[in-house]
Parts: C-alpha cells; sequence; structure tokens
C-alpha cells in the first residue's frame, strides 16, 4: 500500500516526530511511505526519513491554489500512483483532500493534530475555516483526531460520523528505558548539580508560552539560588525570549539548548519538574513524554485532559491564575517526596507499537472497503 504524507515540513515537533517513529515501526514492505513538504528548506529529519526509504517531496504555493494544484498533480503523476493521501496540515487538509479526490486517489484521511481555537478571527478567516471543514466532510474517506478537543477543531459532529475515530499518539517508550547520569548530563549542559531545574520542551511560538515562563521565573529565582530553568527547542521567538532574558538579569540562570535528538534523556537526567503552559494543543507528546520520564507537571488546563497519563502527575493551572500561583505549585513539587508513575498499561497503550496497529488497521480497511465498493460497481 502507497501512502503519501502531506505535512508543512519535517523539523523537530511533535507531529514529525511521531511521524518518523512511525516510519521506523511500520512494516515498511506493506506500507511505502512518502511525504509532501510545504517548503524547499531543509528538515532536520529529512536525512533520517530518507534513509529510511522515504522520499520528501516539495509542493510550494499553498496561498496559490491553483498553481498547488498543477503541482499536486504533476506530483502524482511522477511519484503515484498513491492509494491513501493522509493530510496533517489542519484545516487546509480540506483543500488536499479535494484535489486527492479530482486526482483519483481513493484513500483520503484528515488528521487532526491540534485544538486551535477560533477567538479572535475575522469574518474572512471564520469563512476560510468554515469552508475547508465542510471540504474535509466532503472529501475525506476516514478521519483521525488525537483527542477530544482536537477532533472538535476540525470535525464538529465527529463523535456521530463513523469515519472519524480517535488515536492517540505512539510513543517510542523504548527510548526511556535507559535514563543515563544525571551529573554528567547536567555537567555537559553547564547546570550546577544541586539545581532544581524546572524544564520546558516546545517551539519557540506563541502557542508554547514562554512569556509565562519568564513570568513564574521572576517569582521564583529572587526567593530560591538554586532553581534553574532548561528550555529545549528552536523557533521564530527564540531570540525575542533570550533578549528579556538578559534584560530581567536572570541570563546565569537559564539554559535554553536549541533542538536536541536525546529528548527523553535530557528529560530524565536533568530535570526535577517539567513546566508547560500552553496556550492550546491538541495532544501534547513533550508534556506525555515528561510524564514518562518521572516527572511531576505544572500544565495550562486549556490543554486536553488525556494528556495526563496519571493524574497524580500532572497540576493543572488556569493561565489567568498569577505568576507567583504557578511559582507555588513549582515549590510544592519540589517539596514534596512522592514520584507518582505511569501505570504500565498506560505505557503500552501509548506504545508506538499499538498506535502502529491502529494506523494500518485503519489503512488496511479503508483499502478493503474501496476494493469492495470497486467490486460492486463493476457487477453493476
Amino acid at each position: 500500500m502507497r501512502i503519501l504524507h502531506v505535512l508543512g515540513k519535517l523539523d523537530r515537533g511533535g507531529v514529525e516526530t511521531w511521524l518518523v517513529q512511525l516510519l521506523e515501526h511500520v512494516d515498511r514492505s506493506r506500507y511505502q511511505m512518502d511525504f509532501v513538504v510545504h517548503t524547499t528548506n531543509p528538515g532536520a529529519y529529512d536525512e533520517q526519513i530518507r534513509r529510511l526509504g522515504a522520499k520528501i517531496i516539495p509542493c510550494l504555493r499553498t496561498n496559490r491554489p491553483i498553481e498547488y494544484a498543477r503541482r499536486f498533480r504533476k506530483i502524482l503523476a511522477m511519484h503515484g500512483p498513491y492509494d491513501c493521501i493522509h493530510s496533517h496540515v489542519h484545516h487546509y487538509s480540506g483543500y488536499v483532500l479535494l484535489l486527492a479526490r479530482m486526482y483519483g486517489v481513493p484513500i483520503r484521511i484528515a488528521h487532526s493534530h491540534t485544538a486551535d481555537p477560533e477567538e479572535g478571527a475575522g469574518s474572512m478567516r471564520r469563512a476560510y475555516l468554515g469552508a475547508m471543514r465542510k471540504l474535509i466532510a466532503a472529501n475525506a474517506t476516514a478521519g483521525i483526531t488525537v483527542s477530544q478537543l482536537a477532533g472538535d477543531s476540525l470535525f464538529p459532529s465527529w463523535r456521530n460520523d463513523p469515519r472519524w475515530q480517535l488515536v492517540p499518539y505512539g510513543i517510542d517508550i523504548e527510548r526511556f528505558r535507559n535514563p543515563g547520569d544525571s551529573a554528567t548530563m547536567r555537567a555537559a549542559l553547564g547546570i550546577p548539580p544541586a539545581a532544581r531545574v524546572v524544564g520546558h520542551v516546545g517551539r519557540f511560538v506563541d502557542v508554547k508560552n514562554h512569556q509565562k515562563i519568564l513570568e513564574i521565573a521572576k517569582e521564583l529565582c529572587p526567593a530560591d539560588p538554586n532553581v534553574h530553568f532548561l528550555f529545549l527547542g528552536d523557533g521564530p521567538l527564540r531570540p525575542k525570549i533570550e533578549a528579556e532574558i538578559a534584560s530581567s538579569g536572570l541570563k546565569s540562570r537559564f539554559t535554553l539548548t536549541g533542538n536536541r535528538p536525546d529528548v527523553p534523556h535530557v528529560l530524565q537526567s536533568a530535570m526535577d519538574v517539567f513546566l508547560f503552559p500552553s496556550k492550546y494543543e491538541g495532544l501534547p507528546i513533550a508534556l506525555m513524554e515528561a510524564q514518562l520520564a518521572g516527572l511531576s507537571c505544572v500544565a495550562s488546563d486549556a490543554i486536553t485532559p488525556e494528556s495526563a497519563l496519571n493524574p497524580l502527575l500532572v497540576h493543572w493551572m488556569s493561565l489567568s491564575a498569577p505568576a507567583s500561583a504557578w511559582a507555588d505549585s513549582l515549590r510544592k513539587i519540589f517539596a514534596s517526596a512522592d514520584k507518582p508513575a505511569v501505570a504500565p498499561a498506560v505505557r503500552n497503550r501509548l506504545s508506538i507499537e499499538s498506535c502502529v496497529r491502529n494506523l494500518t488497521q485503519l489503512y488496511d480497511s479503508q483499502l478493503a472497503e474501496r476494493s469492495t465498493a470497486g467490486k460492486l460497481l463493476l457487477a453493476q
């Protein structure tokens, strides 16, 4: 079965990391996967994707529908035929799946990864979002949502439509088997061995709310000389955040590593608590990985509750609560001797192997349905 995934870019992010792990664990002799991206800039995962035998094919001009359609059709003609288009570009999936239907791709899947709210959207934006939802409903043969909130965002009637199903992300649990030595990791990062480390993993974009973390740091650091903040990730707002850290006089209390391939090891060996004040999420892999690493977390209650793998591990906070309240939650975790863990059954349910089984079952059932429908048409 030949599957073409459509996404923006293969950089280090939750969705992209999941797709790489999917490609690593799927039976590539049965499921050949390629990737359409909406950029010609290299992505962090490009080389790894190609080593696994997949093609990366740029398709540009998403803001020019006619030109994008020509390029998309050319890709299908040159690299196809494909049995399935699996689109990960949220609302734009409506147009992608319309083109896939026009060009004869039998299986068309929309995948909702985020719970992007529409508050403050102008009339043109609301019209666009509504039109894309209608195109998804009209052209998708199946839909996947990673959480209930993500489903509500893209498939308003998903609970009553048998085409849509909830399939949580899978995580490569094996990457959490060998945590490594804490002293060695902290020394490599330049973090004092006795520091109480507040960690965060996420792109430097508005939704991840690094600004809130800075406000919390200003509450914690003056009263506790041992508190240290560790950021993993990169993105367009990083220079702004770095400048604000410096202007606040807290540069020595922060370590920013950029993107790293060893996130599970850093979570387990360098952090004491995880801070995640996102404005919204679909199903944040970073928050789930932090729990798998054994970290207690302080997180925004705007995030989908399914991301709490153990209710005792996640302390939910309102974004409207003052930074002092968030700081108090962190202090309580530092003072607590409790070490809750994620139950083995939950770990198994979230394994990448379980996710691969669920996804390939969907692919196979879709292929069987299309084959049966084709035979019925021929019989008529």
